[in-house]
């Protein structure tokens, strides 16, 4: 899932680009808010008639985003973070503060994050919140897919 943030022209932001055009053709992106304008408009297909990128809206709509995976987990009677889900946000402006802070108040695990961690994320909160949270900093597309996918 791509989250907050604009997009940019720096290069380490092909990060969300590369990794969409990696994603399996069995696997569907959701995204939302400003980082889907690096990859918006690939045509990933469908599964079904499903489509495999699927938009949520801005990131004044990451509340329905949670709602999206929270109501997969009741239909599938498990808990969210047993859903074959992964959460890559892209960090670019404080904003974001409050879609990664619901999200970790709601429990949700194995958020990636980058493509630089916030200024308010000192070494010793990272620690903490990688310990709690498994809250990662992002590393390569082909090195996230595979732990996204394994």
């Amino acid at each position: 899932m791509g989250y907050p943030g604009i997009p940019g022209a720096k290069p380490d932001r092909n990060y969300y680009t590369e990794f969409v055009e990696k994603v399996p053709s069995d696997c569907v992106v959701l995204t939302l808010a400003c980082g889907k304008f690096r990859f918006f408009d690939q045509q990933l297909g469908e599964i079904g008639s499903i489509p495999r990128l699927m938009d949520v809206g801005q990131c004044n709509d990451a509340y329905s985003a949670i709602q999206i995976a929270l109501g997969l987990a009741n239909a599938f009677n498990m808990d969210v973070n047993e859903l074959p889900l992964s959460m890559i946000l892209s960090w670019y402006e404080q904003k974001a503060v409050a879609v990664l802070l619901t999200l970790l108040y709601l429990g949700i695990k194995d958020i990636r994050l980058g493509p630089t961690l916030p200024a308010f994320i000192t070494p010793n909160v990272f620690n903490l919140l990688s310990q709690k949270y498994n809250l990662q900093a992002i590393g390569t597309p082909d090195e996230d897919l595979a732990a996204c996918l394994g």
